[in-house]
């Protein structure tokens, strides 16, 4: 194999290499080694490197699975056994994982060889990757910019070519905002889709979900196949699927209904290069012959106000399992700044405001499940302004208070289907004029990822990003 071309296969094609014996997974693993080796200290993406256990794990046999040899990163937020996972945190940056979770067992036997962790906020609390720990990491398409959050690593791994797809998890858009910022494509399944234990049955009140971010549509879905699934802690689950997910890719869609919006759901005025890209696609979909019409749901109850009070209560869990393991309150040199503020927050409210935050959720959800009876698919920008500055969040800035207005301007749409627990993706279609990704986000019922990957690989024929490359590529 010649190893340039490394970049232009997705992981299936990788995995046909290997079956065919044109390619060993060392040979796969050294390439992507040194990949990290010539992009990581620009981008920052690979901040746990283990190499040693990819290597233990070849010399010991690959599983046998769709995706046998590919080189693959864990998020830094899910547990390897025998492998650093720091959270993005100060006080875990030694720590070693003594099991493996469920997810991570599952892409195993996926047969994907797993040589480190990519990036990510502390806890997976902002859609930018930032960490005091580990530093910013750096969008492949400009530099100056966030590869968003919180799968930010994964994404700008990905986009960068160290490999053609990574996991990720989205509790409020953390798999799409990465995806649309560094121009690769992210689906967030439905709720319960994947597993979340063995340490947990839900994350975020039901909000959080893991998958994958990918150069392609059909890695998405196979690895959608390969992972799914309840587990006996699962305390729900979700509809199964009527076929494979991969067959899905390159079936037909048939005609859809499709809702478009180009606004904020808040009502507030977005990036005019977002906004005109949107009714680009629009216009793009209804030349596919599908029915679109300009239309949004009206919000039941405010996402952040929801997010907030969930999110803290589980940063305050998060922050008292560390006191309780290290027997002493945390401050400063343990946590960062909005950590301990979201954990204070959290402490501070009741049982009773936990309880009226799922309350409104539900609400959320109600409005959408009526709003998908008259629709198939809503498209919405995924970010309603251009990728972040690195710096723009701070969070150790004594005075947080920059952040709420930033994330209600950047990403006011994601958290809705969170709370919906239904599937959304977001799909590189669009660059602004600056040359940064501008990514769309299509949402469906509860249970319908089966519609977003028929439409998605309609798009992605039609609109091919593969072989579009940051700059850092070349």
């Amino acid at each position: 194999m010649a190893f340039k071309e490394y970049g232009s296969y997705d992981g299936i094609g990788l995995a046909e290499l290997v079956r065919k014996r044109q390619v060993s997974p060392k040979e796969l693993l050294d390439e992507a080694i040194a990949r990290t080796a010539k992009v990581d200290p620009q981008i920052n993406a690979v901040v746990v490197k283990h190499y040693d256990y990819a290597e233990r794990q070849i010399d010991k046999g690959l599983a046998d699975g769709p995706f046998t040899g590919v080189p693959f990163l864990l998020k830094d937020l899910d547990i390897l056994e025998g492998t650093r996972t720091t959270f993005g945190a100060s006080i875990y940056k030694d720590d070693v994982a003594d099991h493996t979770g469920t997810l991570a067992g599952r892409f195993l036997r996926a047969g994907v060889t797993i040589f480190g962790k990519s990036a990510s906020p502390e806890f997976g609390l902002m859609p930018t990757t930032e960490s005091r720990l580990h530093g910013p990491t750096r969008n492949p398409w400009n530099l100056a910019h966030s590869s968003g959050g919180s799968s930010g690593g994964a994404a700008a791994a990905v986009a960068a070519r160290i490999l053609p797809v990574a996991h990720a998890s989205d509790g409020g858009g953390s798999i799409r905002i990465p995806a649309s910022a560094s121009g690769v494509f992210g689906l967030k399944p439905t709720r319960a889709r994947n597993p979340l234990g063995p340490d947990r049955g839900e994350g975020w009140s039901g909000f959080s979900c893991g998958h994958v971010v990918s150069i392609s549509v059909r890695d998405s879905a196979a690895m959608l196949d390969a992972v799914q699934g309840p587990e006996p802690s699962s305390p729900y689950v979700a509809p199964p699927p009527a076929r494979p997910y991969l067959e899905e890719v390159g079936r037909d869609p048939g005609r859809l209904r499709i809702a478009f919006t180009d606004k904020s759901p808040y009502g507030d005025a977005i990036d005019p290069e977002i906004a005109a890209a949107t009714r680009e696609i629009a216009a793009l979909l209804s030349g596919f012959g599908h029915h679109v019409e300009e239309r949004a749901p009206a919000l039941a109850a405010d996402p952040a106000a929801v997010m907030s009070t969930i999110v803290s209560a589980n940063t305050a869990l998060n922050v008292r399992i560390a006191e309780a393991r290290f027997g002493r309150a945390m401050t400063e040199r343990d946590f960062e700044i909005l950590t301990l503020a979201s954990a204070y927050n959290g402490q501070k409210a009741t049982a009773t405001d936990y309880v009226a935050a799922q309350l409104a959720a539900f609400q959320i959800s109600r409005a959408l499940a009526a709003f998908f009876e008259t629709c198939d698919v809503l498209l919405c920008p995924t970010l309603c302004s251009p990728p972040l500055r690195v710096g723009e969040l701070n969070t150790m800035a004594q005075d947080l208070s920059h952040i709420g207005p930033v994330l209600r301007r950047y990403m006011p749409a994601t958290s809705m289907f969170n709370m919906s627990g239904q599937p959304a993706m977001s799909v590189p279609l669009a660059w602004n004029r600056a040359g940064l990704p501008l990514g769309m986000m299509f949402a469906a019922r509860f249970g319908d990822e089966a519609t977003l990957l028929r439409l998605a690989a309609q798009l992605e024929r039609e609109r091919p990003w593969k072989a579009k490359l940051p700059p850092i590529c070349a």
